[in-house]
């Protein structure tokens, strides 16, 4: 069995939900305290074993490639300031895989964006993040890295995938469970946002997939959706119903930073932690809360 040493990441979409910061900056590049939300999430891969990335960009995206590039004048700044510490920061960057990017040109849906990466993926399993999903699972096995290991057991399809309650569940594609085994359960479909009375269960699809390659064919041959999309989810939902898919529910905290309330909390959440802040802020947090 092939290891899973690739990752592609869809970053195309126009980030609506940010307008008007997002008519020139990338949602994925809005900072988590000082860090891109997109660069958590290729540390995440990069500690899951994953080596070479593929980002899918969008038109005005260019700053997510000059992100994980080298910039030798800044470098030669931070060098000649003595600034080791800043230096070292802006080089590891660069350094943490090899990246690659395809453009996606037209806004056709999740399951396009990652046909995109064919050529990049060959005939390898492989790990598909969205863009705009962050998840902390602090000093434990990131989360991509849980997707990897239980494809490792399985040979299967892994879809990444958390219990939550049934007033979230319908924000989001819904498993339909089959067996259920710890925190694997055999996927019989999925079914996007559900009415409240027509959930088959509680565990979301949260943005995170292990794929095998054979998600091409299926993609190529998936009817677009009525806004002529089309969806990667209703290509799992297929492969769950003939070669046989997993959901894993994964451990971590999950943020959906491409909604403004799970942004701020990510950003409060991970500011109470940083080093140069943290304490300051968790001081401030207290003495605001004695006034709301």
């Amino acid at each position: 069995m092939k290891k899973v040493r690739k990752a592609i990441i869809p970053c195309a979409g126009f980030g609506t939900r940010f307008l008007p910061v997002t008519k020139a900056v990338p949602k994925e590049m809005l900072p988590i305290v000082d860090v891109p939300a997109l660069q958590l999430i290729v540390e995440e891969c990069v500690n899951s074993g994953i080596t070479d990335i593929l980002i899918i960009l969008g038109k005005n995206k260019k700053c997510i490639e000059d992100h994980f590039d080298r910039s030798p004048d800044l470098e030669e700044l931070l060098k000649k300031g003595n600034k080791d510490v800043s230096l070292k920061i802006v080089r590891n960057v660069s350094n943490m895989a090899n990246f690659y990017y395809v453009r996606q040109r037209e806004m056709n849906g999740s399951g396009m964006a990652v046909l995109a990466g064919e050529a990049f993926v060959g005939d390898e399993p492989f790990a598909v993040v969205y863009g705009d999903d962050i998840v902390n699972n602090g000093s434990g096995i990131p989360a991509i890295g849980q997707l990897i290991e239980a494809y490792n057991n399985t040979g299967k399809t892994i879809l990444g995938a958390q219990t939550v309650a049934p007033e979230e569940a319908i924000k989001y594609g819904v498993v339909i469970p089959g067996n259920v085994k710890g925190r694997y359960t055999d996927m019989r479909g999925i079914i996007e946002k559900p009415d409240l009375k027509d959930l088959p269960s509680c565990l979301a699809s949260l943005g995170r997939y292990v794929i095998t390659p054979d998600v091409f064919d299926v993609i190529r041959k998936t009817a677009p959706a009525s806004n002529g999309e089309v969806y990667l989810t209703d290509a799992i939902n297929y492969m769950a119903k003939t070669v046989g898919v997993y959901a894993y529910d994964f451990e971590g905290i999950r943020y959906d930073t491409g909604d403004k309330f799970g942004y701020i909390q990510a950003n409060i959440e991970y500011g109470i932690n940083h080093k140069e802040i943290g304490e300051e802020l968790r001081t401030y947090i207290k003495k605001l809360a004695k006034t709301l």
